[in-house]
């Protein structure tokens, strides 16, 4: 289980319930935007077992980024590699829906061999299969994905497809609304060996003076968060290792059976 987080306490309660990767951001009421190398910094000190993938995004809204933005990607990848990044994650577009060749092989000239998530811009592509054989070719190691539907549970059959076509070139690893309510359906359907969440829950905010009249942002709850539950994070945990061993035994008996045939 892999848990996208974007505050230090969401990354504690995430590696306290059981996840064996992080993937670190800021602002995720965005989408996700990269983080700050005092962060990351922070929780490789206090998290020296955990493997930690870093965002790479310079801003909010598309993924087709001109080369002022490819300029602070590489940047903030040389800066937080120095910081102990374990990977990277990101994704360039160009404007007819296809993947950025030339823009992903800048950024992974930097990477200097780490390895690669290309992130939901996936869900943005025009052509998803050949996306994936391209994306093999570049170097990913892992696509993350909904399936191009707004949750991984509405997208799981185009996830299945496609990891019937990439086999084992890329790890496919669904993400966007998976919870202990759909994650069964979307491992049994699509046979992704690893997954993608939040697990997050709101937590009021400890100010006791609160000014109500005045707004920081566009965001109108000032005074809640979103954290990560530790407690969700370990149902999902244990929940994938239930489904997982099952899946396995099924397939270890029609193996059986077909030998007996």
């Amino acid at each position: 289980m892999e848990v996208c987080v974007d505050n230090a306490r969401s990354a504690l309660n995430a590696v306290a319930g059981g996840a064996r990767r992080l993937e670190l951001c800021s602002s995720l009421v965005e989408g996700g935007l990269t983080p700050s190398p005092g962060m990351l910094k922070h929780l490789k000190q206090t998290l020296p077992e955990t493997c930690i993938f870093v965002l790479i995004r310079p801003r909010g809204g598309d993924f087709l980024f001109d080369n002022t933005e490819l300029r602070i990607m590489q940047e903030d990848i040389r800066i937080l590699s120095q910081n102990g990044a374990d990977g990277f994650v990101f994704g360039c577009l160009t404007s007819d829906g296809h993947v950025d060749e030339s823009a992903c092989r800048v950024l992974k000239a930097v990477c200097e061999g780490k390895p690669m998530t290309f992130h939901r811009a996936f869900d943005m592509v025009a052509d998803p299969l050949r996306t994936a054989k391209t994306l093999i070719d570049l170097g990913f190691h892992r696509i993350l994905s909904s399936g191009q539907s707004p949750s991984a549970w509405e997208g799981r059959l185009l996830l299945r497809s496609l990891v019937e076509a990439v086999g084992d070139e890329i790890v496919v690893m669904p993400g966007g609304g998976i919870s202990s309510d759909n994650l069964e359906d979307i491992l049994v359907t699509t046979r992704c060996k690893e997954f993608h969440a939040s697990a997050r829950e709101t937590v009021q905010s400890k100010m006791l003076f609160r000014n109500e009249m005045c707004s920081m942002g566009s965001n109108s709850e000032e005074f809640t968060m979103k954290v990560t539950s530790m407690e969700k994070v370990s149902s999902l945990v244990k929940l994938f290792a239930e489904v997982q061993q099952r899946l396995d035994q099924n397939m270890s008996r029609n193996i059986w059976n077909e030998k007996d045939q």
